[in-house]
């Protein structure tokens, strides 16, 4: 069985998608082992407890920077994959180290357009809209030690509409996610990915 852990900051729209992959069963033998959140009273962790995933929180206000050491703690040695679904803080030392090509991260946007420091949540969208790109899109890639700056594993585009906010611009990026990020897991746990260096082949 391949076991993931996905971590959270807030309404975990992009987990429920995982969740509902392998409920039905279009991602196979593969389970969430747990959902940790770094804010307090982030639903995501409501949808967690729902489908009786365990579920752990260590704010980051009240952890201040050892936020990933509790998180390698917890996940050393009991899962095969980190998932970060809309997870804020920025993961750094040994974590990186015991788990490296092994975390996964999903941006709203086409790396390396609009990412990196500063770039996440809505603002990704608004300097898009700003910069008037004809596609957007989102990204799953592997999280290294910089900001966004992993190899990368599946892009999806979107069209930017003249008519768009950002707002309506983030709903259907979001929608791009929700089928992207299960993709991605899918691909993984059943060793389809192969890495070298920057380049991440998916095995058809």
């Amino acid at each position: 069985m391949y076991k993931i852990a996905v971590l959270v900051s807030g309404g975990g729209t992009d987990l429920q998608s995982i969740i509902d992959a392998i409920e039905e069963g279009y991602i196979k033998n593969c389970i969430i082992e747990a959902v940790i959140s770094d804010k307090k009273g982030a639903f995501a962790i409501e949808r967690a407890k729902k489908h009786g995933i365990k579920s752990y929180t260590f704010d980051r206000k009240e952890y201040k920077g050892t936020v990933c050491d509790e998180v390698l703690k917890l996940l050393y040695k009991k899962v095969d994959l980190i998932v970060l679904a809309g997870f804020l803080s920025i993961l750094k030392g040994d974590l990186l180290n015991k788990f490296k090509n092994r975390i996964i991260n999903i941006h709203p946007s086409l790396i390396p357009a609009f990412c990196g420091n500063g770039m996440y949540g809505m603002k990704v969208h608004e300097k898009a809209i700003e910069y008037g790109v004809k596609i957007s899109g989102c990204t799953v890639h592997f999280v290294d030690e910089g900001t966004d700056s992993g190899p990368i594993i599946l892009q999806s585009a979107v069209e930017v509409l003249a008519t768009d906010t950002p707002d309506t611009l983030q709903k259907r990026v979001l929608e791009a996610e929700h089928k992207l990020l299960p993709e991605a897991v899918k691909v993984l746990s059943e060793g389809k990915v192969q890495i070298e260096g920057r380049h991440v082949k998916v095995i058809k």
